[in-house]
């Protein structure tokens, strides 16, 4: 076993879990270890929710996973309201695209066997209509993308390098591409992955070992839907904070994805729970000052953030 460590460690991975636990030694440019991010703000009015409780609580929220529903179904107006919202207040968005694969006609990812081979792009015309949406959102402002199809990943990137894309668009990777180990994470980083989210359940070890391998940021969620398993981490976050930095912490509460992002799903549910997010966050916020004072919290605004510009719209021709 111990050459087998070796042979993992010779390519830039560790050879274990790291049970020793070590500070993590990396930052954030800004030089803060730990920021906060929530999902599931679908609509304008989830977006303006958030803000005014962001503002009461006085807790900095620095990324929002929006339109998890898929961006298809917002109008132009409303996607290019909840882009002016957040350039306004300097928060990060990652536009969730569609068509989302459960879209499709294909049902295969519906069967509990065949939900197994995992959320990916079903055939070219997806990912033409993917790109589509993408394109649409650009226009409008936006500057960061879910993804959580690595093929569709190395696409996106090499757009990027041909110009194709603009050079400051950024992309993080879903909880959905199933990634749970430092080889995973070190591929994922390759390919042009700006954050990405590991799935939840990792311990602490097996988070240090992913840490070692990667610089970029990982997304933690540290409260996860039910049909996840239901837990929430925030005991942890001091720990996730000194272990894994530079890192998010990432709020889900909910019974399910499935019933909860959908359009359907009434405005009034969807801003109540984005003001709890905002509230566990400043939980999250007060067990780290406690616990380790010299960890620091990114303020609003960090000129890395991926923050919509509306005035600068970029015409793509497609």
């Amino acid at each position: 076993m111990k050459n087998i460590s070796q042979i993992m460690e010779k390519y830039a991975i560790p050879g274990g879990d790291l049970y020793q636990l070590p500070d993590s030694k990396k930052t954030f440019p800004d030089g803060a270890h730990y920021r906060m991010e929530l999902s599931g703000i679908e609509r304008p009015s989830t977006l303006e929710a958030t803000i005014k409780e962001m503002h009461k609580r006085n807790v900095p929220i620095h990324k929002l996973i929006c339109t998890v529903m898929g961006a298809t179904l917002l109008t132009k107006e409303e996607l290019k309201a909840m882009a002016e919202m957040a350039e306004s207040e300097k928060i990060e968005i990652i536009i969730t695209p569609g068509p989302r694969p459960l879209w499709d006609v294909g049902r295969q990812i519906a069967t509990p066997e065949g939900a197994l081979s995992g959320l990916r792009m079903r055939g070219q015309d997806q990912i033409k209509y993917l790109l589509k949406d993408i394109f649409r959102c650009i226009e409008i402002g936006f500057k960061g993308f879910l993804v959580w199809d690595e093929g569709v990943l190395w696409l996106l990137n090499q757009m990027k390098e041909k110009g194709d894309l603009p050079k400051d668009i950024v992309f993080k990777v879903s909880i959905f591409a199933g990634h749970a180990n430092a080889a995973g994470a070190k591929l994922l980083q390759n390919l042009g992955a700006t954050t990405f989210n590991p799935v939840a359940d990792l311990t602490l070890p097996q988070l240090a070992a992913l840490r070692a391998a990667i610089d970029m940021p990982m997304d933690l969620h540290v409260y996860l839907f039910d049909s996840f398993g239901g837990f929430n981490r925030l005991w942890e976050t001091p720990e996730l904070a000194r272990v894994c930095a530079p890192c998010y912490f990432k709020i889900e509460p909910g019974v399910s994805v499935t019933s909860l992002y959908k359009p359907w799903v009434g405005e009034d549910a969807l801003a109540y729970l984005a003001k709890e997010r905002i509230k566990y966050a400043q939980i999250i916020k007060e067990f780290v000052e406690e616990h380790y004072p010299q960890i620091k919290l990114s303020p609003i605004g960090a000129k890395d953030l991926a923050i919509p510009k509306v005035k600068e719209k970029v015409k793509l021709e497609v």
